[in-house]
């Protein structure tokens, strides 16, 4: 039995494992061996020869250490392997080489940043261990960056070297770096529990791999596997028992709705499935960025593969199955047969269009005069065509409405009590909360014996931020006014989750940069109310391509990178990026102890007095302010007093409040 089978079977995860006395102890072709043997992919000579040269410079810099090594080590959220880990004393090294290059491109650099820092968050026995992040560029001429400087949470900044210098630097830090000795088998035993974004996420789900497989940690009975497993027993329940169900999945702010849905999705998008599912979502730029994301992705993917790589047809297959729900619409307008999918799953269910906003726009732009249904009643009716069995999977956010002519969730409530008495209804017991505005509209469902409520359609605990699940609780008591309990939430989690706000938006955009590390993506967002920011440079009325500014690399000006463009509640709604800079601009302002709402028209602000209107408003910085997964940063201005439009006393009220919750001024 080879001596690395044991290790192996512990941590699949690797190619090759063992320690560095067996490593040191075999030939390089038995290494390659093994690697090429473990491989999930075709091995090209390019790649032998690759591994051959960092075997040699392995086998040379390792004599006298005595730890582990691992070759080839899968970090699943990443989608990619690090040519190396190490373990030595009470380090855990991240080594990337880079065979025959001259010089440390700088992508080469994040990506190794990437790897160790994916460790120190993911991987539980990680947590509390030196992380030491390399990057080898075996034909430089010299070595560039030596200093061992480590961040708050001990991982260091990568160390750019030559092959020679990768013995002496590792010897080093073993020297400098405290701590107990790293227990190989606790170690390998420890659990990997990634929290992707919704981007990487939709991309995993996309290849086949579980919900179970990318979620970030139990939260026990409230969960997302359980969730998800709970939404597919009820399809199969209506499959078996040709019902038409409809079911309402809740969730804190990130909690991770949308991968409930795209799982689903995912699981059933094959198209001679009985169970074709497709999922269906009102929000625009998400529908964009997913389909986007995933075309990029699965090009890739099928490119080293050796694969053809045609875009249409991979943006076809794509488009299947992440719809807009318009156009879905649409498509039932024109077509009076039933559709072809029998599961649909609508995102932000409660954004769906009311019966005024609806009969509008299709007077109007359909030509369909007297039309008299909301958007949610002619949905269930599309699918009611069905004559035996359908199921619609509604996914339903809190405080999430951010445009006029929204339903609410209560408007599939009233649809389903008035016009589908046959349909089997199952609902999040958490939809009676307050802040999913159901309303009147859920007690006239509670007595119906087909109705049912289930504790395993809430999901609880929010994943956006995986530093610091209890964000979502502070932004609800900052808005809600609530200072005592904002105040005592964020001592909960400011050490991990760290919140700043500023009165200077240089300050601001120094700050993101400077907490940012690897390709972790940071961004400007601002109300699209926020018309007052233009003599900051911010400007909202710039059409922001939302697949530019969240896919595109720190090169792309139009990026997220380039602090340049603020993205709107519109365009950011259900998607993330790691660091936030919020931008509060004069159009939600503290005045006394309560809000005060306005609009700016022509040359001035002009009061905001319908109440729908007011919660549109405050639920745009609900949305800003839940967008960030590592911490964010608050840019309130000081305002102008030789600006009418501008005068400070607009931003003094909220400057002081927010800055009273405990958040540190900074610039």
């Amino acid at each position: 039995m080879p001596p690395t089978e044991p290790i192996l079977t512990r941590l699949p995860r690797a190619w090759y494992g063992g320690s560095i006395a067996e490593f040191l102890a075999i030939s390089s072709s038995t290494v390659c061996g093994e690697l090429t043997t473990n491989s999930t992919v075709s091995v090209t000579p390019d790649q032998r020869d690759a591994w051959l040269v960092q075997i040699e410079v392995l086998q040379q810099q390792l004599v006298g250490l005595e730890g582990s090594l691992f070759l080839e080590f899968h970090i699943p959220r990443m989608g990619r392997r690090v040519d190396a880990v190490i373990l030595v004393g009470p380090v855990v090294f991240a080594v990337e080489f880079k065979v025959f290059a001259q010089t440390f491109d700088r992508q080469a650099v994040e990506q190794t940043w990437d790897y160790a820092l994916d460790l120190k968050n993911f991987h539980e026995s990680s947590h509390h261990t030196a992380l030491v992040p390399i990057l080898v560029a075996t034909d430089a001429a010299a070595s560039k960056v030596t200093d061992l400087l480590a961040d708050h949470d001990f991982v260091y900044r990568p160390l750019q070297i030559t092959a020679s210098d990768l013995g002496p630097i590792i010897q080093r830090a073993i020297r400098e770096i405290r701590g107990h000795a790293i227990d190989e088998q606790q170690w390998l035993e420890g659990a990997y529990r990634p929290t992707p974004t919704i981007i990487e996420a939709a991309k995993a789900l996309y290849a086949h791999h579980g919900v179970e497989a990318i979620r970030c940690f139990d939260a026990g009975r409230e969960n997302l596997a359980r969730t998800s497993k709970r939404v597919e027993e009820l399809v199969d329940h209506a499959r078996a028992n040709q019902k038409k169900l409809i079911c309402f999945v809740t969730g804190v702010p990130g909690a991770g709705k949308t991968l409930v849905g795209l799982d689903v999705a995912t699981d059933r998008r094959e198209a001679e499935l009985p169970t074709h599912a497709v999922f269906l979502s009102g929000n625009g730029p998400l529908v964009e960025v997913l389909r986007a994301a995933l075309t990029r992705d699965e090009k890739a993917r099928r490119k080293a593969n050796g694969h053809q790589t045609g875009t249409p047809a991979i943006s076809q297959s794509v488009e299947s199955f992440i719809q807009n729900v318009h156009h879905f619409r649409d498509h039932c307008l024109r077509d009076l047969s039933p559709p072809h999918d029998r599961v649909v799953i609508f995102d932000e269910a409660q954004r769906a269009w009311n019966l005024k906003k609806t009969s509008d726009f299709m007077s109007r732009r359909r030509s369909r005069v007297g039309f008299a249904q909301s958007e949610p009643e002619f949905l269930i009716s599309c699918m009611d065509r069905h004559e035996d069995w359908t199921v619609i999977v509604c996914l339903v956010g809190g405080g999430q409405e951010i445009h006029t002519g929204e339903a609410g969730i209560a408007g599939w409530l009233d649809a389903i009590h008035a016009n589908f008495p046959n349909w089997e209804v199952h609902i999040s017991s958490r939809l009676t909360d307050s802040e999913y505005a159901a309303g009147h509209a859920i007690e006239r469902l509670q007595d119906r014996a087909s109705v049912h409520f289930e504790d395993s359609l809430h999901l609880a605990v929010s994943m956006r931020s995986f530093r610091a699940e209890k964000v979502s609780a502070f932004v609800k008591a900052l808005l809600d006014l609530e200072a005592a309990t904002a105040r005592e939430v964020l001592r909960e989690f400011s050490d991990r989750y760290p919140i700043a706000i500023t009165r200077s938006l240089d300050a601001a955009k120094l700050w993101v940069k400077e907490h940012a590390r690897g390709s972790e993506r940071y961004g400007l967002v601002a109300s699209s109310k926020a018309l007052r920011l233009k003599p900051h440079a911010v400007d909202v009325r710039v059409d922001v391509n939302p697949v530019h500014w969240f896919l595109n690399d720190r090169h792309d000006i139009r990026s997220s990178y380039y602090l340049e463009d603020a993205a709107t509640e519109f365009q950011v709604q259900g998607l993330e990026l790691d660091w936030i800079c919020v931008t509060w601009d004069g159009d939600l302002r503290l005045v006394g102890n309560a809000w005060s709402y306005h609009d700016f028209r022509g040359s001035r602000w002009q009061r905001v007095n319908v109440p729908e209107s007011r919660e549109y408003l405050r639920n745009a910085y609900r949305v800003l302010l839940t967008r960030a997964r590592q911490g964010m940063v608050i840019f309130v201005p000081p305002g102008d007093a030789d600006d009418p439009t501008r005068p400070p006393e607009y931003y003094d009220g909220t400057f002081a409040y927010l800055s009273g919750l405990g958040l540190p001024v900074i610039g």
